[in-house]
């Protein structure tokens, strides 16, 4: 597979492999993405950032890279685990594509889905993803119904699903980026876009059980991470409400200003 990149420097899309603990799904994730992307001409890059694991990840995804040498694919190793919402931020500002998504390291979205998920890129401002409570256990189903509501319920918003994985736009990533750093920090980015006038559209897609390990989605420190994502939300709809009429300025254009870095 040649590598799909533009003799100028500038892409189409960057995608921000996240990777914790995941030498057994790390390469199915990659060999997916890479099957996804063969469909489409866009130009991209792919860049891994293993965020401290402690077992074999980096030295999978060497020899993954070593395997294909020439694709446009970069690790970036963390010595102190920093936090999937960090990992995020961080990766835009290393990234080049006018476009950019996360793509989760435990594998679980099929080549199906990435082929929709690609096929809406540019489609929007924010394109937002989500699918049916038949894809999750019935825990998470409760759970992400709950946390949707109560989001929805605090910004006056009537989004779907709120952490789909998003498509958006690298530079708001870097101008609006979040304070929130681990699982809620999804939510309070499209919230922060959506309040500032930016559209969206809201595309079904389907997922799949992770094929090892289990989620770190539960853990108290990304619990306590999604209650500070809501107080800030809370905080900010109040402080929203409070600004005169006309005051919040119009978003500017991407093109037409200049990459902050």
């Amino acid at each position: 597979m040649e590598p799909n990149t533009s003799p100028s420097g500038e892409l189409d899309l960057t995608l921000f492999v996240a990777c914790y603990n995941e030498e057994r799904n790390i390469v199915g994730t990659l060999d997916t993405l890479l099957a996804a992307l063969k469909g489409y001409a866009f130009t991209w890059e792919i860049i891994i950032i293993d965020d401290a694991s402690s077992d074999r990840s980096v030295a999978v995804i060497q020899d993954f890279m070593a395997s294909h040498p020439g694709l446009p694919i970069r690790l970036e190793r963390r010595m102190v685990n920093a936090g999937l919402g960090q990992n995020f931020v961080d990766a835009a500002f290393l990234g080049k594509g006018k476009h950019y998504r996360l793509i989760c390291g435990d594998n679980v979205e099929p080549v199906e889905t990435l082929v929709e998920v690609f096929r809406h890129v540019g489609e929007a401002d924010l394109v937002l993803f989500y699918h049916s409570a038949a894809d999750r256990t019935l825990v998470r189903g409760i759970v992400s119904k709950c946390f949707t509501f109560l989001i929805n319920r605090i910004t006056g918003y009537r989004i779907r699903y709120y952490n789909g994985l998003a498509i958006l736009q690298r530079y708001h990533v870097m101008r609006w980026h979040t304070s929130s750093y681990g699982f809620g920090f999804q939510a309070d980015l499209i919230a922060r876009l959506l309040d500032q006038g930016f559209t969206y559209v809201e595309v079904p897609v389907k997922v799949s059980d992770r094929v090892a390990g289990s989620s770190s989605a539960f853990r108290f420190r990304n619990l306590l991470s999604v209650a500070h994502t809501m107080v800030n939300l809370f905080i900010r709809r109040i402080t929203k409400r409070r600004v005169p009429k006309g005051g919040a300025s119009a978003p500017f254009s991407p093109a037409a200003t200049s990459d902050p870095r």
